[in-house]
């Protein structure tokens, strides 16, 4: 990976691009890939870590969308299913196969929903992850040993793709980076350039460690922003009326104990009429999600009490024994850049969750999509570019385009917590093996170790304490205790590796606790 240092150096030359993007979630990230191995220049600046808002914080799902299925939108499910396939075959290091069980608690509940689910496994063609089926009550009980058996009739088997979301996102800044882009976090956009005509003629951006502002120009800006999509665009156009609703999913994190299965729980009607899904996820119990309609977008959102309780009950009305409060080892809450519909909506399951591009005057904007369809929300948005810019003509080859990591089988490595490097996992071994400290824990009741903080420093553009424990290995959302306890030893590490001084770590020490403090429950 290129070096700070290198990329700022490549900033001051003040070189063109074709295509600057703002916003380094998975749709920017997504652009990125998609534009530079078209063989455009291109540069993309998020203004704090990669993936650090909205892309972090998701159910860690790559699905079709049972939901939507249930809804009628066939369309919006085909085109999630290919591209979950497209994932597993391009981040198979990253990709996992997870079953996931509905439980029924009447007698037509089990025909109905394998009905349903025998026409998701039919659109998912040859990308199928197995095939759904009916069982029976007592294999539904001995794969969920945890999940309440009275007035339990049948359950129903089926597969989808499970992923961690903010590992895919580094993974895709150094795919960018290897195909020729200007990838940089901790960059924040402070202006948009214009031509006399009006239209967009790049950007001013400034670095957030050093303060210093650089102007950087392009044939187009593309607004990737997610839920500060309208702050990017009242930039150029302050009566800019507003094109995003962001919507509120609040996630928590528990123990093993309450599912003790490898298996996932899908509870299909909840009281507010959506699905919650209680999913095993790296040795923890992650239980999600809520849809709250937020007024105004907030890059670290708070769970509202309601939302809590509304988790926490559901829970507790499938499960053997109910999670309690202090039981919850982190909360983390994301917000969705759903696209405005044409009426307001109070709901916001009537919002879609389709993508829109909007394209004028050399700024491009992707609001709405999801995870699932990154990858041609980006091939979209490029297509657009040429069609609209007059750019040359280059066909979008990243169907087939492995993403860094990837491995052509996912085999257990017997390190778990390793499997994420994927290709590089050898690699990295050689590097923690290069000094004893490398291997020592940064807490004692986890895997995670000093040599992956250095890593995270030097070859996946961490700068902050919070970059490696939220988005590096996850301890935050794991075990929000935990990670403040690791959190001196991260801050000790990557100020030698940054050259950096006290004062600096106590400031990281400082915004970290206050960052961990809102993971946690009373």
């Amino acid at each position: 990976m290129n070096t700070r240092e290198s990329q700022l150096a490549r900033l001051a030359e003040q070189e063109p691009f074709d295509i600057i993007i703002v916003g380094g979630g998975a749709s920017g990230l997504g652009i990125a890939v998609d534009a530079a191995s078209r063989g455009y220049k291109t540069a993309l600046f998020e203004w704090y870590d990669f993936a650090k808002g909205t892309s972090s914080k998701s159910t860690k799902l790559v699905h079709g969308g049972v939901r939507y299925l249930q809804q009628g939108d066939v369309k919006m499910v085909k085109e999630a299913l290919r591209e979950r396939g497209l994932l597993e075959q391009n981040a198979k290091h990253l990709f996992k196969r997870q079953e996931f069980i509905i439980p029924n608690y009447s007698w037509w509940g089990g025909y109905y929903y394998t009905i349903g689910l025998k026409l998701y496994d039919l659109l998912a063609t040859k990308f199928s992850l197995g095939k759904s089926q009916l069982i029976s009550k007592q294999k539904t009980i001995k794969a969920l040993p945890t999940l309440k058996r009275d007035g339990l009739h049948k359950g129903v088997s089926y597969f989808d793709g499970q992923f961690d979301d903010a590992r895919l996102a580094v993974n895709l800044a150094q795919t960018a980076a290897e195909q020729g882009a200007l990838v940089m976090n901790h960059m924040r956009v402070v202006g948009l350039l214009s031509n006399e005509d009006g239209s967009a003629a790049g950007i001013e951006v400034k670095d957030m460690e050093t303060e210093q502002v650089y102007t950087v120009r392009s044939k187009v800006v593309v607004n990737a922003a997610g839920i500060f999509t309208d702050k990017v665009l009242k930039l150029k156009d302050p009566n800019h009326k507003k094109t995003v609703v962001p919507s509120q999913g609040v996630h928590l994190v528990l123990d093993r104990e309450f599912l003790q299965s490898d298996t996932a729980l899908m509870i299909p009607k909840t009281s507010d009429g959506r699905v919650l899904f209680i999913i095993p996820w790296n040795g923890k119990v992650l239980a999600g999600t809520t849809d709250t309609l937020i007024k105004k977008p907030k890059i670290e959102p708070v769970a509202l009490e309601s939302e809590i309780e509304f988790i926490l009950e559901t829970i507790g009305a499938y499960l053997t024994r109910a999670p309690e409060r202090h039981e919850v080892r982190s909360v983390f809450v994301g917000l969705r850049p759903l696209a405005k519909p044409k009426k307001d909506e109070t709901n916001t399951k009537e919002v879609s969750r389709s993508h829109k591009i909007l394209s004028e005057q050399g700024v491009v904007s992707i609001v709405g999509g999801k995870w699932t369809t990154y990858r041609k929300m980006a091939e979209d948005v490029v297509d657009t570019i040429i069609k609209d810019y007059n750019f040359k003509p280059a066909v979008s080859v990243t169907k087939s385009l492995p993403i860094k990591g990837n491995i052509s089988e996912q085999k257990e490595s017997g390190l778990p917590h390793l499997q994420m490097y994927g290709s590089l996992l050898e690699t990295y071994l050689d590097f923690e093996s290069s000094k004893a400290e490398y291997a020592e824990k940064i807490h004692p009741d986890y895997p995670f170790t000093q040599g992956q903080v250095v890593w995270s420093a030097r070859e996946e553009m961490a700068r902050t304490v919070e970059d490696v424990l939220a988005r590096r290995v996850r301890l935050l959302f794991l075990d929000a205790r935990a990670a403040v306890d690791a959190a001196p030893v991260v801050a000790n590490l990557l100020a030698a590796e940054l050259n950096k001084d006290q004062s600096w770590q106590d400031q990281q020490l400082k915004n970290f606790n206050n960052l961990a403090a809102q993971y946690m429950l009373d």
